[in-house]
């Protein structure tokens, strides 16, 4: 719950814009006080009278506003927290370089709060390097980031970029308000997310799948979409830790402020790993395939009339967290991950073992975990099992991140 909390929401200009007047609607749900300021862009998209009337608050939206009962810096310091959703190019751009020619940009700037951004833009406009730049500029200075999700866009197209949806965004939000000492997440935590604690750490990230070539044209691979590595990544990113994320063929966006390393199969994930090292911490959440076609063929492999089908020889790939938990450089902290359908914890706790690794987590991915957008995990320590509840992936990761920052410290 967000009672007696401050939220000041800058709406800037997306066409996801509408999303926000749910997510007001939500943060009220939850007791919290929200003062809006819609920006020239944002204004294009959604009313000040809508937003008043969720907010049960005035809309501020003119730095030179004659009539102005607030002034922005007294806006700045008014807030518990600012979230900035959406958050377009233009807008983190202007947060990124200092620049304040508006009133959501000067309140920005002026404001010693927490910030809390959910990007939404075009895929092309994402990916490009100025926005990239600038995202991991706005990470490295401890702006909190919820999203991009992927999916279709309006024009249309398809792609990263798309608004993080309002629960999400509202457990961001909960998270980056928990008392120091405490996580929303993660009862018994003695860290707060809003800090730095992974600063001067290293971190090294395995997420997504690898392929195993057959032929030039097929593969073997596991159904990964990297959504909750890749989240990982950027939770611990977002706590200060330098973080190497090695990643199979994903669709997903990198993670802001970190630095990936792109692999296909698992013999290249190993090597990756091992060129990253020393780390403090490894998270090994990539679905590594097992196996791999012992002879890869040169050509591809032709379906003959009345012919049986081809006979593949199979060979072991490389167990990549066996390794790291028993290298030379091993990590002060390996976390390994177990996908099961079955026996979900027993098989995690042999597994952890077996590895030699600290912790597992450990869920049950029958249903629709992969590729999906909530996850419910166990982690399975040598201490026990703690099972934690079904959550988005980003909530997921959030809280693992200020597991090991707690354990770290």
């Amino acid at each position: 719950m967000l009672t007696d909390r401050r939220i000041l929401l800058v709406v800037s200009g997306s066409i996801a814009a509408y999303k926000v007047l749910d997510l007001a609607r939500l943060l009220r749900k939850a007791s919290a006080t929200v003062h809006a300021v819609l920006t020239a862009g944002g204004a294009r998209f959604v009313t000040r009278e809508a937003l008043a009337g969720i907010t049960g608050q005035r809309v501020h939206d003119d730095l030179w506003a004659a009539e102005a009962e607030i002034g922005h810096i007294r806006l700045a310091r008014l807030p518990d927290l600012v979230v900035v959703a959406p958050a377009s190019a233009d807008l983190l751009a202007k947060m990124a370089h200092g620049l304040a020619d508006d009133l959501a940009s000067t309140i920005l700037l002026a404001t010693r709060a927490p910030v809390l951004v959910a990007p939404a833009m075009n895929p092309a406009m994402w990916e490009h390097p100025a926005t990239r730049a600038n995202m991991a500029a706005l990470v490295a200075r401890g702006v909190r980031v919820v999203g991009p999700g992927l999916g279709a866009m309006a024009e249309p197209e398809s792609g990263p970029g798309r608004l993080a949806e309002p629960p999400e965004i509202l457990a961001a939000v909960e998270a980056a308000l928990a008392p120091p000492g405490e996580s929303p997440h993660a009862p018994g935590a003695t860290l707060s997310p809003a800090g730095r604690p992974l600063a001067g750490r290293h971190a090294l990230v395995t997420s997504g799948p690898t392929h195993e070539p057959i032929d030039p044209v097929r593969y073997i691979a596991n159904r990964s979409s990297g959504k909750q590595g890749h989240a990982i990544a950027g939770a611990l990113a977002a706590l200060g830790a330098r973080v190497t994320l090695v990643s199979g063929p994903v669709a997903v966006p990198d993670p802001p402020g970190v630095t990936v390393v792109r692999v296909e199969t698992a013999r290249e994930m190993l090597a990756a790993c091992e060129a990253a090292l020393p780390a403090d911490i490894a998270v090994m959440a990539a679905a590594v395939a097992d196996w791999r076609v012992a002879r890869e063929a040169a050509q591809k492999l032709k379906k003959q009339p009345g012919a049986a089908a081809p006979s593949l020889e199979m060979a072991l790939n490389p167990d990549i967290l066996a390794t790291l938990s028993r290298h030379a450089q091993r990590p002060g902290l390996v976390v390994g991950f177990a996908a099961e359908t079955e026996r979900v914890v027993q098989h995690a706790t042999e597994k952890r073992l077996r590895k030699g690794c600290d912790w597992i987590v450990a869920n049950d991915v029958s249903g629709g975990v992969m590729g999906g957008e909530r996850n419910a995990v166990h982690i399975v320590t040598a201490e026990g099992v703690e099972d934690w509840p079904e959550l988005p992936k980003a909530a997921v990761a959030e809280r693992l991140a200020l597991r090991i920052a707690q354990t770290l410290a």
